[in-house]
């Protein structure tokens, strides 16, 4: 995972698979619980807020408040000169099956 600069200038992560492709999503860093960035843990392969403990799945999914909800999606695609361009998320979110709450 890459920290990138994302819509709205958000820090958001880029995902890249285990062998080196990168994701067709990426995941706005921004905490549902009160705003911190939230750092990806290689060690526990999650995210973990430093601020209060949330933690979130590999995908940004919530796994454990006091965030209430899962890390924002946008699209990822790799333009013209490897250039990552990112579009919002507007379709159901494929974590949890509901619509995006951030749209």
């Amino acid at each position: 995972r890459e920290l990138t600069q994302g819509l709205k200038g958000d820090p958001t992560y880029l995902v890249v698979t285990s062998d080196g492709k990168i994701e067709n999503y990426g995941i706005n860093s921004i905490c549902t619980h009160l705003g911190c960035v939230v750092p990806w843990n290689v060690a526990e392969n999650k995210f973990k807020c430093p601020c209060h403990g949330s933690q979130y799945d590999a995908t940004g999914k919530v796994v454990r408040g006091p965030a209430p909800l899962s890390l924002a999606l946008c699209h990822a695609e790799v333009g013209d000169g490897d250039v990552v361009q990112y579009s919002p998320w507007t379709e159901t979110d494929f974590r949890t099956g509901l619509a995006p709450w951030w749209k």
